[in-house]
């Protein structure tokens, strides 16, 4: 019997980009085939099952399997041949900024839609997956809005603040509807609710900004989850259980300097300004008391291992202050394309190499070293037995080491 047993089977996590949204140039993208994951599905999953990670964060893409509400799921079942190969369960992301190209987010007709898919997909997937089931109703809702509510990046490529505010409610809707609905197939399903854990700043020379700085980072941040566990808008039907499970996105670039106009500006690694992980994490913590996971970190290139090493050392400070952290999501596992440029940002626990008209996955070995290093000071598997869902996983050896090591918030990243 686990002292304190934790909601997944490992503690390390991983996914997969699966971005399906509409383009600036109106095109539908879709980086499961463009990272090649399509075509590697076996082999990406044979490597988490290696790394002894058995949870993945993986996309039932509806735009591709909605078309005008005629529903067809046969395109999961490579997906799920792999993951039963390999002992691992995904959260299933519903809405990972796609939508079909004949709904609009603001009617009444999308959450419908997004209710009755949902339903339909849960009773897809459910029967034909061995262990407990989770799902990400509409990943970033928070990102979501901006880049598709005010920035123009994705459809419904609206410009405006009050477009992106509107845009936001319309997605917790949609997401609240989304819960319900799987939960009518299998009533003890969880739900991670993921979006970016940021800290704003204003710049130093315009005190001017502090006010919207300030709003931005303990206001805006917060207000998709606030909806969502019934603390604003409570007539959609928010409530805790909801809410379920808080993903803090965190990466480097959510430490910002305001800007007025476009995205805000990454704070460099060495400003004075950024605040520990551990800190941002005890804003989740104290404001919703709900389990939590980090549900995408990663550095960049050469400083993938030391970006682990930081992120794990923070968790473990924020475990030692008696939060529920129950996982650290390595994300992605194989590399991704910047959405612009579409080069590679070797951010993934593989690198994609071009040969001869395929993506060769080629593993950063110094992230490995440093994740399998954690695997051992945390008492967790470096590869997964053949039930890894056979038994609760024993969360009791993170919160004794977080306690043995001691680790104390950082705000230095270098």
């Amino acid at each position: 019997m686990a002292k304190h047993p934790g909601i997944f089977p490992t503690f390390f996590l991983s996914g997969f980009e699966c971005s399906t949204f509409l383009w600036k140039d109106r095109q539908r993208r879709n980086l499961v085939a463009e990272t090649r994951h399509d075509r590697h599905v076996m082999e990406d999953y044979r490597l988490l099952h290696a790394l002894g990670i058995a949870v993945a964060r993986e996309a039932i893409p509806w735009p591709l399997a909605d078309r005008h509400g005629q529903l067809d799921f046969s395109m999961l079942d490579p997906f799920i041949e792999a993951m039963q190969a390999s002992k691992v369960i995904p959260i299933w992301d519903m809405c990972h900024y796609g939508y079909p190209d004949d709904l609009d987010p603001f009617t009444p007709a999308f959450t419908e839609r997004f209710a009755a898919y949902c339903r339909a997909a849960a009773e897809y997937v459910i029967p034909r997956l061995h262990g407990p089931h989770f799902f990400t109703p509409i990943n970033e809702i928070t990102f979501f809005s901006f880049c598709a509510g005010e920035w123009g990046w994705i459809a419904p490529y609206r410009r405006t603040r009050a477009d992106r505010m509107q845009l936001r409610v319309a997605l917790c809707r949609a997401a609240i509807a989304g819960v319900n609905a799987i939960r009518e197939v299998d009533s003890g399903a969880r739900m991670v609710h993921v979006d970016p854990l940021v800290q704003v700043v204003a710049p130093r020379d315009r005190p001017d900004l502090i006010e919207a700085a300030h709003h931005e980072t303990y206001v805006d941040t917060y207000l998709a989850w606030d909806i969502l566990c019934g603390r604003v808008h409570p007539e959609l039907g928010g409530a805790p259980e909801i809410l379920d499970i808080v993903g803090a996105n965190n990466y480097s670039f959510g430490q910002m300097e305001y800007r007025e106009h476009g995205p805000h500006a990454a704070l460099d690694p060495e400003d004075d300004r950024i605040v520990p992980l551990c800190e941002l994490l005890g804003n989740v913590w104290q404001r919703y008391r709900r389990p939590m996971i980090i549900g995408e970190t990663s550095g960049m290139r050469q400083g993938r291992a030391a970006w682990l090493k930081d992120v794990t050392e923070e968790s473990l400070a924020a475990v030692a202050r008696g939060m529920d952290l129950q996982g650290i999501c390595l994300f992605p596992a194989v590399d991704m394309p910047d959405w612009h440029t579409g080069e590679w940002l070797h951010n993934g626990i593989c690198d994609l190499v071009e040969d001869n008209g395929d993506l060769r996955r080629a593993p950063d070995e110094d992230y490995i070293r440093e994740l399998r290093r954690w695997q051992k000071e945390l008492n967790r598997v470096v590869a997964l037995d053949e039930d890894p869902f056979s038994d609760p996983v024993e969360l009791q050896d993170v919160v004794d080491a977080a306690h043995r090591l001691n680790k104390q918030p950082d705000r230095n990243w270098s």
